[in-house]
């Protein structure tokens, strides 16, 4: 059975050319992906800007304040805080003419109500991120939703690579025996774990009868099977004159082979 070792720039595998064994992962983290969703801030800003916010359904957060003025008293009594029941005001309707508010996508909150769906902290002017309807603080968005390595279970935040459909940061994808970075590298697979072409070769690979090293397949080395015996292709050779059987006639002598002339030359 040849066996080839895997280049991470040229992906192949022995039965599915166009299967990848190792690419880099678009990673769910905050990464530079992420950063177009952290710029959602809360801004304090004018009446006018907050209309043309509204107007233009922007995504940003608004913080603005209940008026007291009588333009203002029909939308005071149409508040409504998101949380309803747990509004940490006691009443979800309170539209004290002095307090804050905040308005994002259509939906109110309490100023101090507007806060993370996990810890409970007020946002106020932090960075936040929307996801179904909830809103999250950087930090709980990436506990709960960031990918995470398989080997040591922290946070990818920079990219990483994936193996066999799972995350690995790049300085976690190692070879299973001598744990040199296989990011890059050209390696292989046995029962599922990956190993780096010198130890892979060293460890599971066929022998050569002549020169004993492992017949590995790097940079696409053939190799020749005679019986239970295998050699390099550059390693197949009589064994008295060295000469190339490659494509030739061979005699077999013992733990030997032998081109025709120089097995006659034996018999004689």
């Amino acid at each position: 059975m040849r066996i080839e070792c895997i280049n991470f720039d040229h992906l192949d595998t022995i039965k599915n050319r166009n299967k990848p064994l190792i690419t880099m992962t678009d990673v769910d983290v905050l990464s530079s992906r992420m950063k177009s969703r952290l710029h959602l801030q809360t801004k304090t800003i004018g009446a006018e800007r907050i209309k043309k916010a509204k107007d233009n359904n922007e995504d940003i957060a608004v913080l603005s304040m209940f008026l007291p003025n009588a333009s203002a008293v029909e939308e005071n009594r149409n508040f409504y805080c998101q949380l309803g029941d747990y509004c940490r005001l006691g009443d979800p309707r309170a539209s004290k003419a002095g307090t804050k508010k905040m308005e994002y996508k259509t939906r109110q909150w309490h100023e101090n109500c507007f806060c993370c769906c996990v810890c409970k902290t007020a946002i106020g002017t932090k960075s936040f991120i929307p996801r179904e309807q909830e809103i999250y603080c950087a930090g709980c968005y990436e506990e709960k939703f960031a990918t995470r390595c398989i080997k040591c279970n922290k946070v990818i935040t920079s990219g990483g690579v994936t193996y066999k459909n799972e995350p690995w940061h790049r300085e976690c994808f190692t070879c299973t025996h001598c744990n040199i970075t296989l990011a890059g590298q050209r390696f292989t697979s046995r029962d599922e774990k990956p190993y780096c072409a010198e130890c892979f070769g060293e460890l599971f690979a066929k022998r050569c009868t002549a020169c004993v090293k492992p017949i590995t397949g790097i940079g696409g080395t053939r190799f020749i099977s005679f019986e239970d015996r295998h050699w390099h292709h550059d390693c197949f050779v009589c064994a008295s004159c060295k000469a190339s059987l490659v494509g030739r006639g061979f005699i077999t002598d013992g733990p030997d082979i032998l081109c025709p002339d120089c097995a006659k030359q034996k018999l004689m």
